[in-house]
């Protein structure tokens, strides 16, 4: 444990800190499944809205450096591709 005042405190900020990262990380993975639902089962309304959703929180996490911003970057294009194949199979 650490003796310093200022160490103190950095642990409980890190400890904070880990917390919200964690239930950032963990909204964005529930909608990433929850999207991915909507598409198995051709719901290309629902899916659409719940890519701006997703696009918003990871944009929101890159920020904050939760995730790298590349990262988010590539997982919205990602989707955004599979919601594309999706509307196209349905034409």
């Amino acid at each position: 444990m650490a003796n310093i005042k200022s160490a103190e405190k950095r642990i409980r900020t890190t400890e904070k800190r880990t917390v919200l990262n964690k239930s950032r990380k963990s909204e964005v993975k529930t909608y990433v499944k929850k999207f991915n639902v909507a598409i198995e089962n051709g719901n290309v309304d629902e899916a659409r809205e719940l890519l701006k959703i997703i696009d918003k929180k990871l944009k929101k996490a890159a920020h904050k450096n939760v995730i790298h911003k590349n990262a988010a970057a590539r997982k919205v294009s990602r989707l955004t591709k599979d919601l594309n194949k999706k509307v196209n199979e349905a034409m």
